[in-house]
């Protein structure tokens, strides 16, 4: 079965440059159009990333640049964090899927074709921001974000992929932080999370190596959380997000709002979130539900109140 089976119409999203008159510099603006399956890869502009809403409450946010492997452009940054306003929007979701089209990679990282027409420190503030922005609007969606990885997951790829909650790795992917063999260090807020995912000492062997990790041992120190055959990620992490979206809603977005104040705030506010959250699910419909559905020795019906 087609993948794009699963989301009958979508969203495309695309930056354009509009020409004003008065300034040296194209300004951006969102256009964006209802598409169906039928629309071929040959109809997909620069920058392209589409948003599709599907069954469960389940959305998926696919980068389609596979000629240069994913990698971000301008464009694609912009149309990105459009898909991720868009999903922030949906009041009844359960679970987003961030997928690379066409099978070589999940995202390569920025495109250096675009990137590097301007080495100045205001355009490395310009990505900084605009990624930084991104990627932080990924992480906070109230819901569980799952990376679905296939091929090659490189620099800025792989500071995407941590700004998702469960990361599918094909067991052929690989993934590294290119960065330093560039010059640089992470610019989109990686580094950070690389430090909550793996620990300080290792995220610091990863950065000043640049080393390529194999699915599999991504998978042993925790960068990946799931392995699955190659051209399978896809329906793996649909797999994951069909099983949490038959969760109490309301205690799925619970554990994610408990969680990322743990990872994110000081410890008593933390704690406080925790307290607050605990409360407020235990005082639910669908909490009296679950305790009446075991006593009952039946499956609960839950209802999102």
């Amino acid at each position: 079965m087609s993948t794009m089976a699963y989301f009958p119409s979508y969203t495309l999203f695309r930056t354009i440059a509009v020409r004003n008159p008065i300034e040296t510099l194209p300004s951006l603006c969102y256009t964006e159009a209802t598409l169906t399956p039928d629309h071929g890869s040959a109809f997909m502009p620069e920058g392209a990333v589409l948003f599709e809403a599907g069954p469960h409450q389940i959305a998926r946010i696919t980068i389609h640049r596979p000629d240069v492997r994913n990698a971000l452009n301008w464009a694609a940054m912009d149309a990105l964090r459009a898909a991720i306003d868009q999903a922030s929007q949906i009041a009844d979701l359960r679970a987003v899927i961030v997928y690379g089209a066409g099978g070589k990679a999940f995202i390569s990282g920025g495109d250096l074709r675009d990137l590097h027409s301007d080495l100045s420190e205001a355009s490395g503030l310009r990505q900084h921001d605009l990624m930084v922005g991104a990627l932080d609007a990924l992480a906070s969606l109230p819901v569980p974000v799952i990376a679905a990885l296939e091929g090659a997951t490189r620099g800025g790829g792989c500071e995407v992929a941590l700004a998702c909650d469960l990361r599918v790795a094909a067991s052929d992917a690989t993934l590294g932080f290119a960065q330093i063999g560039m010059g640089v260090t992470p610019g989109w807020g990686g580094a950070s999370r690389l430090i909550s995912c793996v620990g300080y000492t290792l995220a610091m062997e990863l950065l000043l190596t640049g080393r390529t990790l194999t699915a599999a041992a991504a998978q042993q120190i925790g960068l990946v959380t799931h392995l699955a055959p190659p051209g399978e990620t896809l329906a793996e992490a649909r797999r994951i997000a069909e099983a949490i979206a038959q969760q109490p809603p309301l205690a799925v977005r619970g554990v994610k709002q408990v969680l990322h104040g743990w990872a994110t705030l000081p410890a008593d506010a933390a704690r406080a979130r925790e307290r607050s959250v605990f409360a407020r699910l235990w005082a639910t419909t669908d909490h009296a539900e679950a305790s009446t559905a075991f006593l009952e020795k039946r499956p609960p019906v839950f209802q999102g109140k």
